[in-house]
């Protein structure tokens, strides 16, 4: 993408000046120059031209906001890695890959007829808030020095666990549903071979395991909370319950107990184990999946990926994403204030205000008055000093001083 846009910057009027300014103070740059000869040694190209910067990368397969830093504006690039982003994701269910999206290779696969959005909306539940999140493989976090996916992609095992880390998610929502034969999504064709495979059902069996264990807590949790909410039923009916005669105690006693619970009008039904719940086996082979597009706004680090592999699992099957749309980063919002990525290809006339605007608007929010000036601090001073009047106080000693001087022995 950088590629792509930083050519049109090079050949642009808009960017003609800065780098004419640019190009004549790194000639005089012995370290540059230095570099420069370096990188022409190994056959690198060394035009000079637009320093161009991203505040994150998207995924292969996504499109929307990017955030791009031109010249000094690539140093607060760091910031927009940091921000929170809203996401538009389609989730496709019933198969799992080893990168968690389309582009992977299938894995394992897995029934889902009895699949429903309700199901689903019920099980995002667990996503949203603070939680913990395993980053995907094919991700470019690094172990020992070395990138995720280098491992992936030589079929080596990972020398530890990927280590989970803290996420955000402060929307999480369904936005669309489709059944079986509403839509044009498909499943990848190639299917993990070989080495690949080994290593990618081992790291799909942690990841099973860890959701397991995850809706372990979530079960136990709720149950805690049911039984509180049960207690505080049955307390509030205390004084509801009739007393009992002996003599019905005795027919009572005879008669079959279905619960050693009182029976009354608005007491809790017992609780059924969601595991227990039998799953329509279906071929996969003769129906399609359903899916669904999710709107997201999450904190910095966080995997759509992660989640839509992850959400498959809590749903009792598997899942991948099969699109992707980052929507908003930070304050730049798609149909908003962004530029969109054919207009560069219609000529410097047409994404040239845009660009303008955009540049007068994040200067105007974001450069600080001292930084406004060309001119050195020290240098400001001095011309701010040289342009003030003296005060009466710095005569009046100069006055003295000349007078002394004026009358001391050795003066004429």
């Amino acid at each position: 993408m950088l590629r792509d846009l930083q050519p049109h910057l090079n050949r642009s009027a808009l960017f003609a000046p800065w780098l004419k300014v640019e190009r004549i103070r790194l000639s005089s740059d012995p370290d540059f120059q230095r570099k420069q000869k370096k990188k022409s040694r190994q056959g690198y190209d060394t035009t000079i031209g637009v320093k161009v910067g991203h505040g994150g990368t998207l995924d292969p397969l996504a499109t929307g906001v990017l955030i791009t830093g031109v010249g000094k504006g690539t140093k607060q690039m760091q910031g927009f890695l940091e921000c929170t982003k809203s996401y538009e994701a389609i989730v496709l269910f019933g198969v799992a890959t080893d990168s968690y999206d389309r582009l992977g290779k299938v894995v394992k696969r897995a029934d889902y007829a009895h699949i429903t959005r309700e199901k689903v909306e019920e099980a995002l539940g667990r996503f949203r808030g603070k939680t913990m999140q395993t980053p995907p493989v094919f991700s470019a976090l690094r172990i020992d020095g070395k990138r995720l996916y280098e491992y992936a992609r030589e079929g080596k095992e990972l020398p530890r666990d990927i280590e989970r880390r803290p996420v955000d998610v402060s929307e999480l929502e369904v936005v669309e549903w489709w059944d079986s034969g509403e839509h044009d999504h498909k499943w990848p064709a190639e299917e993990v071979q070989g080495v690949e495979k080994e290593v990618a059902e081992k790291l799909f069996k942690k990841s099973e395991e860890a959701m397991q264990q995850t809706t372990s807590i979530l079960l136990e949790t709720d149950k805690s909370n049911s039984k509180r909410k049960r207690d505080t039923l049955l307390d509030q009916a205390d004084d509801c319950i009739t007393p009992v005669s002996p003599s019905a105690r005795k027919k009572t006693k005879a008669a079959p107990e279905d619960t050693d619970d009182p029976v009354m009008s608005g007491a809790l039904p017992a609780e059924e184990d969601p595991s227990s719940a039998s799953v329509t086996s279906v071929d996969i082979s003769s129906q399609g999946p359903p899916a669904c597009k999710i709107r997201m706004t999450v904190t910095s680090g966080f995997y759509v990926r992660s989640l839509c592999h992850d959400l498959g699992l809590a749903v009792g099957s598997l899942g991948l994403m099969s699109e992707l749309v980052r929507t908003r980063q930070g304050e730049f919002e798609l149909g908003r204030n962004v530029l969109r990525y054919e207009d560069l290809e219609k000529g410097e006339d047409v994404w040239r205000p845009q660009v303008e605007k955009m540049l007068e608007e994040w200067n105007e929010k974001n450069t600080e008055p001292n930084e406004k000036a060309e001119i050195p601090k020290n240098r400001q001073e001095k011309q701010y000093n040289k342009q003030q009047p003296r005060r009466p106080e710095r005569r009046e000693k100069i006055e003295r001083k000349t007078r002394r001087n004026s009358s001391s022995p050795e003066a004429g």
